[in-house]
């Protein structure tokens, strides 16, 4: 079963300096239909205007992983991080007990667009830590590319939750398949361009919550982006 989440369903908007678009319930925004999909809580699209961001602010008991599709952000937290996260870096924070961070957009002109995406951790109460890695576009070109898992696989960062997050990148009739487990869920989240996943077409901003299914085939539409969650 394929569940389809459109684009202009979601909830957000524009507070001038902060273009912001929620696939789920967030802040002021609730849909009580759309809450999380399995351990996923959080995907916001963000626009972040140039020199502006967030101040610095606590997290606790969440995995935050920050994914830049233009621009970059230049992230520091209260265990002394302080680096910028560019398009094809894999990066996450762990908040567990508790960690403050802000995040802000270095360019004075150009906006930042990014996914901020938030997953529950398997427990309350981990270590925070934070962790960076850049993933070359050969890497993900016309094939799935783990860039998050629970126990690092094949050099991905590590996030405390049996939860794996790939990364394409398909031109128009390229197509990637992934095989779901028993039991397992996915969600497929379009950050650029379309495509068509087991014959439903796709746009920029859609989201599937995925469930029932043995197999996905994602086949590029037009030049595309695309962020597939293998969730328990």
């Amino acid at each position: 079963m394929i569940n389809l989440r459109r684009s202009e369903e979601r909830g957000g908007g524009n507070h001038g300096w902060l273009k912001s678009r929620h696939t789920f319930s967030f802040d002021q925004f609730h849909d009580p239909k759309w809450m999380g999909f399995r351990s996923l809580r959080v995907i916001n699209e963000d626009w972040i205007a140039g020199g502006q961001g967030f101040p610095p602010h606590p997290h606790r008991d969440m995995e935050i992983i920050t994914y830049i599709l233009e621009g970059g952000i230049e992230h520091r937290d209260s265990l002394g991080t302080s680096s910028i996260i560019r398009p094809g870096d894999g990066q996450r924070m762990s908040a567990g007990r508790g960690i403050r961070h802000s995040e802000t957009n270095p360019s004075p002109t150009d906006a930042a667009h990014l996914l901020q995406i938030w997953i529950t951790p398997d427990r309350p109460g981990h270590e925070p830590s934070y962790e960076q890695k850049a993933f070359a576009e050969e890497e993900k070109r016309g094939k799935l590319r783990l860039i998050a898992s629970p126990d690092g696989q094949d050099g991905s960062v590590t996030i405390h939750q049996d939860a794996r997050l790939y990364v394409s990148l398909l031109a128009p009739g390229e197509e990637a398949g992934h095989a779901i487990g028993k039991g397992r869920h996915a969600w497929l989240q379009i950050a650029k361009g379309a495509v068509e996943v087991n014959g439903r077409k796709l746009q920029q901003g859609d989201g599937a919550a995925i469930s029932d299914e043995r197999a996905l085939n994602i086949k590029g539409a037009e030049d595309a982006e695309v962020l597939l969650f293998d969730l328990v």
